[in-house]
């Protein structure tokens, strides 16, 4: 089956608030069995007018990114991430 994965890139506003939303995600990254394999506060960006954080989050399948994403845990982490900070986020199935 094949993996599924949350790509964003995240714009921050409030660094010291971040530090919340990233203790939050951290514990349902775990708790969905997620695996984060980049994490870049200053990605070599080449196209495209945004600055920010890249993020890949590898889970077992869509399925899982999907409830991932969907989870009381991720909610909560979501709801400070998006007071402060600007995000483009997919969930995309590997090869």
């Amino acid at each position: 089956m094949p993996k599924g994965y949350l790509i964003a890139h995240i714009r921050v506003r409030d660094k010291e608030a971040f530090e919340e939303f990233k203790k939050l995600s951290a514990a349902a990254i775990a708790e969905h069995d997620g695996k984060v394999l980049v994490r870049n506060p200053s990605p070599d960006h080449r196209e495209g007018g945004g600055q920010g954080l890249a993020i890949v989050i590898e889970f077992e399948s869509l399925d899982a990114a999907q409830a991932f994403y969907e989870s009381d845990a991720y909610a909560e982490a979501r709801a400070v991430r998006e007071k402060i900070a600007d995000t483009d986020l997919v969930l995309v199935e590997g090869l």
